[in-house]
């Protein structure tokens, strides 16, 4: 069997596992690595960097998705329905698995992945699109990479240089500037919604990286999605009851992509490209995210592309190019 970027990275990444408390943690049993996944080749960095990406691409339909669905579903029964049908994908495959319950010591992160990525950020960015559009939305939440890259550092005691530091947050500023120049410089309720999402986020980001070094990415958001399930199911039945429902093709489609592609595969696949390269290196390619989302929003929703885009995503491009060359 092959070491690989799923479980543990044969590289070193940009976190450390000390306690809370600034002690070092008990040392971690060996864990048994996944085999490497088909067709995926070259070194740990690079398949790490490939998952990654890819991940950033699912995300980057997520807000497009999220417009689908609320054509025909009030905003709670989405979050809670794209969590729900998650569940069952995610639980069926530990069943299948036989995969073993997590130790205790993983639950306290376990809990903070799922407030932050099953619950947190989806209705709090359901929320905002309610008021909000989709490239608006999306150009805000691409403070995400920034946003995570502190928090990692907060909780993981991780240094990137400081010329990471620097590419940030100018690709963090070309964000803000272009963020304020489309809302006319007052941000709305909306902005606020996306705001707090960066920050649970984030957290659930950088504690799902962490846990991705003591058991496969597939299994960290699986079981945080099996920890959701009493909430979600319970709140499913409850929005069903009260918010309109119209299952029209767009709302399907939109739903399904929520539960399958961002809920599930995305972030397995996130997750196995932040345990091979670090959290912090890994998030700055979600820099290209929003500017996916604004080629998708054209594309799905025939939202105007602002005419700053162009500028925009050659900037930020330009700021990944730095930060992926950086060495923390």
């Amino acid at each position: 069997m092959r070491t690989n970027d799923s479980a543990i990275a044969s590289s070193p990444i940009a976190v450390s596992t000390p306690a809370a408390d600034g002690h070092a943690a008990p040392a971690d049993p060996a864990p048994v690595l996944a085999p490497e996944a088909p067709g995926v080749r070259g070194t740990p960095a690079t398949r790490g960097v490939l998952f990654a990406a890819l991940g950033v691409a699912a995300f980057s339909l997520t807000f497009p998705g999220t417009a689908w669905a609320l054509e025909g579903m009030g905003p709670w029964t989405v979050v809670m329905l794209r969590s729900v049908l998650a569940t069952a994908l995610a639980g069926g495959a530990l069943l299948v698995f036989r995969v073993r319950v997590p130790e205790r010591r993983h639950w306290a992160g376990i809990a903070v992945v799922a407030g932050g990525v099953v619950l947190g950020f989806p209705l709090l960015t359901t929320l905002a699109l309610e008021t909000s559009t989709t490239s608006h939305a999306a150009v805000v939440v691409g403070l995400l990479p920034l946003t995570t890259a502190a928090c990692s550092a907060l909780r993981t005691g991780a240094r990137p240089s400081r010329t990471f530091w620097i590419a940030s947050l100018i690709g963090a500023a070309v964000v803000i500037a272009f963020a304020v120049q489309q809302s006319g410089g007052a941000p709305g309720r909306g902005d606020l919604f996306l705001f707090l999402a960066l920050l649970v986020c984030a957290a659930g980001y950088t504690e799902g990286g962490r846990l991705a070094r003591h058991m496969p990415g597939w299994q960290v958001i699986g079981w945080a999605l099996v920890l959701t399930l009493p909430l979600t199911a319970a709140g499913a039945a409850v929005a069903l009851s009260t918010e309109p429902l119209r299952l029209t093709a767009h709302a399907v489609a939109g739903l399904l992509w929520l539960a399958i592609g961002s809920q599930f595969v995305g972030i397995l696949v996130w997750y196995r490209g932040m345990a091979a390269i670090g959290i912090a290196r890994a998030s700055q390619l979600q820099l290209a995210q929003p500017l996916l989302t604004l080629v998708w929003s054209v594309l799905l929703l025939g939202e105007r592309l602002p005419p700053a885009a162009p500028a925009a995503a050659l900037a930020v491009l330009a700021c990944i190019a730095v930060t992926q060359r950086a060495r923390g």
